[in-house]
């Protein structure tokens, strides 16, 4: 189970500034209900100071706490000093997060820039990114976000991507791109492609479906309240149930089709297709 401190206990629990601004002076918003996160910020700026902020967000326990920290650390700051406030600024001031959830103190980044580029009157991307190259098709992020996210987080490897974007967190096809990302922010010559490894017989497959469902998936759904149970195998096609808190969540498809089926694709075989039962 992940380790939150007591202030993302408090800001989970008492949110500061949630709501829309009738009156805001712009709206930075990111993220994709679909994905599993979305951020709305709004901000009322007079005489270049951000005199007030709120927000509304979809997502997690760390979503809601970066949101509301975010607001708290905006108010009284003039524009150029919040166009300097980063990620890392942002889960400094929840007294540190979990490296699994630091992509939730990146939305807030992004839509803090957003909402300022706005009041600028700046070029601002669509709710789903549309700025530079999508690379991970299953949570909608571009090459630039990559990009953005290596060389100022010093990020290393896909892990680390997956945790401050959550790109590669799917179905795995997008990390060979991420690896050249990875090594082209840092000024590396990217690792050679592995080579594919021997076909699995059928017993082999089911038994390892079996393992990586209970071993990785089950406590990664369970730590969000979610659970899964596997309903059958047949051949390639496996079928699932999901339980707990994944059940009528908006973002269930996702968790099949992006978390489940793209670590299954990953650590069994790429031609898995996971379905609800």
């Amino acid at each position: 189970m992940w380790e939150y401190t007591d202030i993302v206990k408090e800001h989970f629990l008492n949110p500061k500034n949630v709501g829309e601004m009738k009156d805001a002076s712009c709206v930075g918003e990111v993220g994709s209900i679909a994905c599993g996160d979305a951020l709305k910020l709004f901000l009322k700026i007079e005489d270049g100071i951000i005199r007030d902020a709120s927000f509304q967000t979809f997502g997690c326990a760390s979503a809601i706490a970066s949101s509301s920290a975010l607001t708290e650390l905006v108010k009284g700051k003039t524009v150029d000093e919040a166009m300097k406030i980063t990620n890392k600024d942002i889960a400094a001031a929840l007294g540190g997060l979990p490296k699994e959830k630091m992509h939730c103190s990146v939305m807030g980044e992004e839509a803090l820039e957003a909402a300022i580029k706005s009041w600028r009157g700046e070029k601002v991307d669509a709710v789903e990114h549309s700025e530079g190259e999508i690379v991970c098709e299953c949570f909608g992020v571009t090459d630039e976000q990559i990009l953005h996210a290596v060389r100022e987080n010093d990020l290393k490897t896909i892990e680390d991507v997956t945790y401050y974007t959550k790109a590669g967190g799917g179905c795995a096809k997008c990390h060979e791109k991420i690896e050249a990302l990875i090594a082209q922010a840092r000024g590396e010559t990217p690792a050679p492609t592995p080579q594919p490894a021997k076909k699995l017989t059928n017993l082999q497959r089911m038994k390892l479906i079996e393992e990586v469902l209970e071993k990785e998936i089950r406590p990664r759904l369970q730590m969000d309240g979610g659970d899964i149970e596997l309903a059958d195998i047949d051949g390639l096609v496996v079928s699932v149930n999901l339980r707990g808190h994944c059940v009528g969540c908006p973002a269930s498809q996702a968790t099949v089709q992006g978390t489940v089926q793209g670590i299954l694709r990953e650590k069994v075989d790429p031609e898995i297709v996971v379905r609800e039962a």
